[in-house]
């Protein structure tokens, strides 16, 4: 394999992280307050719009993810050496491994919010609020990630 090629390779293994890690913890993410909320819209279906954006919120670190790849996909033609393919799989594990982590967690916040809106309708707004807390986390790894991916030196 030449070098270019496993360069290539490094940096479709970084894209390929960047999208699924980040990926699986907003499918994961997701699950918990669905589930909560599933519970609550059974007795209440007029809560649902109350609820959307609790149950959404941890699917924003796939996007982030999917962002991060795609970036790093516009640059594998450039690519020309192994060190190019791993400073590009490095740049991705930020948004990968805080979009996974974040995204688990902020679900379970979220899952408390939906308790919390079950129990008092108008109090909506808090428990978005501590979603948004976590939210930050997985911003600032997609902002590392975004500046390591635009260091790397090509040609």
């Amino acid at each position: 394999m030449s070098e270019q090629a496993l360069g290539i390779a490094f940096t479709i293994m970084g894209a390929a992280l960047a999208a699924s890690l980040a990926g699986i913890g907003s499918a994961i993410g997701i699950g918990y307050p669905a589930r909560a909320a599933g519970g609550v819209l059974a007795e209440d279906p007029g809560k649902f719009g109350s609820l959307f954006l609790l149950v959404v919120l941890p699917g924003t670190q796939g996007f982030y993810g999917f962002v991060a790849a795609f970036l790093i996909i516009g640059k594998i033609g450039q690519v020309a050496t192994i060190e190019q393919g791993l400073q590009f799989l490095f740049a991705s594990l930020p948004v990968a491994f805080v979009g996974l982590i974040s995204a688990i967690h902020q679900g379970k916040v979220g899952a408390a919010g939906v308790n919390l809106v079950a129990k008092r309708p108008k109090e909506v707004i808090k428990g978005v609020i501590l979603a948004a807390m976590v939210e930050t986390y997985a911003v600032l790894g997609l902002l590392i990630s975004f500046f390591l991916i635009n260091a790397v030196k090509l040609g």
